[in-house]
């Protein structure tokens, strides 16, 4: 089943720092191009409005290929496929970097998207292989870190970068990081394999159709002038979602099959992440975009506000062991949730004369409560799955999440957009627009919490860990 190493505790201590440096590239880079599209387009002579094309592109990638990523794991080792996929994210950013224009640049956003829609889930997959199921979660825990800090840090080392150097830099950042990953991958990445090992391509083309439709009208749904194309193909993207589930139900062999939805832990995590990110997913955005439009204020100012958030998610992370070791997955996620959502909604209290450090202890809270989030559904969505089901199990739920961020987002905006154009509501002041938007995300995360009531008190207590 799997390629012995010799160095057991070697491999432990290392695969989460693997993990946590394409964890780091792919969320990184997800972010960071948001406060650059205006000098890449004036470089490259184009309208920054077409500059989008760079930023859909990429995540289009990451949806349509990221179900394949258990099946090529599984076939040709977890190993070879991480390898593979950190070359192919290294040079899809030495090409972005080198693109002499929009088009050059969106194919190397393609080929950026490909390594990273394999990157994350097959070392997540390593991860959980490796570990037994009561070291899972300190692993996990130091390995997810990133998946936080990268888009606080994306829009400041991006509004520096292009400031300071050029924004070459914001894709050539990721070679050195590359290459320590596929140096150390080389060195103590498992190569864990499946004989069984047979691809649904059907399913795969059905599924990936629906995230591609899906992610396009998540993409679209910021324009609000013309919603019926848009409502369209958000709905015939559940219709194609339709079509794989009665697909899978026939049999044979699915690329996600229905049994995972048998186990409870997995659906509660996989319906909580979608539920909770519908909130969470849209304040690194709005709040620096408050910050720039209604403050008035520099993009590397608005950076700088929202940097706390990744200071207090490292801190968080020492203590969500305890945390979960003591209260349980079932309370720890349902009160961190509604804690969550409230300091969503304080983010609606200072109006435009507050001094904007009012927003720095909020944002600093909130990075800790996410640290403990993201840790508690990613960890109790996997803690049941049996051995044959990791591969399949742990790649629909890297799916889940990018189209929960992208819902998420997409949701933000919608909400803003929806109080803006109503001027009467928000009395001609862009900034309660964005107050109002707080409060209705927010009080939809204290909503969400309600789902975390299907889990029972003693699950997660498998992944029960030393403190």
């Amino acid at each position: 089943m799997s390629e012995i190493n010799e160095q057991p505790n070697s491999i432990k201590k290392i695969l989460p720092l693997i993990l946590a440096t394409a964890i780091f590239m792919q969320m990184l880079d997800s972010t960071i191009l948001n406060t650059s599209l205006p000098s890449i387009a004036k470089d490259l002579k184009e309208s920054p409005l077409n500059m989008q094309n760079a930023i859909i592109s990429y995540v289009l990638t990451l949806a349509v290929f990221m179900p394949a990523s258990g099946f090529l794991a599984d076939r040709f080792g977890t190993k070879k496929v991480f390898i593979f996929s950190l070359v192919l994210f290294s040079l899809g950013s030495l090409f972005c970097a080198l693109s002499q224009n929009l088009t050059h640049l969106v194919i190397s956003r393609v080929v950026q998207g490909v390594g990273g829609s394999l990157m994350t889930p097959v070392g997540k997959l390593a991860l959980i292989k490796t570990f037994d199921k009561n070291e899972l979660l300190k692993a996990m825990n130091f390995a997810i870190i990133p998946a936080l800090i990268g888009p606080v840090l994306g829009p400041l080392v991006g509004g520096y970068m292009v400031d300071y150097l050029s924004w070459h830099w914001i894709f050539l950042i990721n070679i050195p990081i590359g290459v320590l990953g596929i140096i150390l991958g080389l060195k103590f990445m498992p190569n864990y394999k499946s004989d069984d090992a047979d691809f649904d391509l059907k399913g795969f083309l059905i599924f990936a159709a629906a995230s591609l439709l899906l992610s396009i009208s998540l993409e679209l749904f910021g324009d609000l002038q013309n919603t019926t194309p848009v409502l369209v193909v958000f709905i015939l993207g559940f219709l194609f979602m339709y079509y794989y589930y009665k697909h899978a139900k026939r049999g044979g062999n699915p690329i996600f099959p229905l049994n995972l939805f048998q186990v409870r832990t997995f659906r509660v995590g996989i319906v909580g992440n979608l539920a909770t990110r519908l909130g969470i997913s849209s304040v690194p955005l709005l709040l620096p975009f408050m910050i720039q439009i209604a403050y008035k204020q520099s993009a590397v100012t608005s950076g700088w506000i929202i940097a706390p958030m990744a200071i207090t998610a490292m801190f968080g992370k020492s203590y969500v062991i305890k945390i979960l070791n003591r209260f349980g997955y079932r309370k720890t996620l349902m009160v961190n949730t509604f804690i969550i959502g409230t300091l969503i909604c304080m983010l609606a209290i200072p109006d435009i004369h507050t001094s904007l450090y009012w927003f720095v202890p909020i944002i600093a809270i909130l990075g800790f409560f996410n640290s403990i989030q993201f840790t508690s559904m990613n960890t109790i969505s996997i803690a049941d799955l049996r051995n044959f089901q990791t591969s399949s199990g742990n790649s629909l739920l890297s799916v889940n999440q990018q189209l929960a961020i992208g819902f998420g987002i997409a949701f933000g905006l919608i909400v803003l957009k929806i109080f803006e154009s109503s001027p009467e509501l928000i009395k001609h002041e862009t900034h309660n627009a964005f107050r109002y938007t707080f409060l209705t995300i927010g009080a939809l995360t204290i909503i969400s919490g309600l789902v975390f009531r299907r889990l029972h008190i003693s699950d997660g207590k498998n992944l029960k860990s030393e403190e």
